[in-house]
């Protein structure tokens, strides 16, 4: 008696073993959007709340700016009355936008409220941000 199995039966288990693998490919790649987005709300996020820090340890003005898909982070330079560029993130596939540049002062208050919508084919997150300096993250739809 011969046991195994035959060339049929094994076609056969390959053939659903790549659908399957098929399916939860395209199932992950669905999901690169919502973790870029959640990537990026974060970085904003982050950003804000190291410019805040900063200003309040060094005693100088720093201020966050919005481009399209970038978040730059500038302190002023009062000896060269002029903004220095500090870091750069680039946000990937999102686009930013923001009704202001938010300048925190070195008492940690903020000048020049922003809202930041941050948004990507998966969703939209609304950063705003209040005069104390308090930052707050809402998913929009």
């Amino acid at each position: 008696m011969k046991t195994g199995f035959t060339l049929i039966e094994t076609s056969i288990a390959l053939a659903i073993t790549a659908i399957l693998i098929y399916l939860a490919g395209t199932t992950f790649q669905n999901l690169i959007p919502k973790y870029k987005l959640e990537k990026s709300v974060w970085e904003v996020s982050a950003a804000l709340q190291a410019a805040r820090a900063k200003a309040l340890y060094k005693g100088v003005s720093y201020r966050v700016k919005f481009g399209p898909g970038l978040t730059s982070v500038e302190s002023y330079d009062p000896a060269r009355k002029t903004w220095v560029l500090e870091e750069r993130h680039a946000a990937e596939g999102v686009s930013i936008e923001a009704n202001n540049a938010p300048v925190f002062g070195p008492d940690g208050a903020v000048s020049g409220l922003a809202t930041i919508l941050v948004s990507n084919r998966w969703g939209a997150y609304k950063i705003t941000l209040a005069i104390t300096g308090r930052i707050k993250t809402t998913k929009i739809a």
